[in-house]
């Protein structure tokens, strides 16, 4: 699909450098950073990487690293 989008300048610039240095075309370098873009931004795939790192962590209960959460988020504004 063709589309049409208004960019600053110094990005175009930057654009097109990186997009020399990585031998693509313009259109690979804009799909591809969109795409990086979106897959960053979607709830699900944001969702799926929390839950793989809270699989990571180790299921032990430390009783100095639990005192020092609770302390944490008594001084965060929720």
């Amino acid at each position: 699909m063709k589309t049409a989008i208004s960019i600053p300048d110094d990005v175009f610039q930057d654009a097109e450098r990186l997009a020399r240095r990585l031998k693509k075309s313009r259109s690979e370098l804009y799909s591809t950073a969109l795409r990086e873009f979106i897959l960053r931004h979607a709830p699900d795939h944001i969702t799926e990487a929390i839950d793989k790192v809270c699989e990571e962590i180790p299921k032990r209960k430390d009783p100095f690293a639990s005192q020092a959460a609770r302390r944490s988020l008594r001084r965060v504004e929720w």
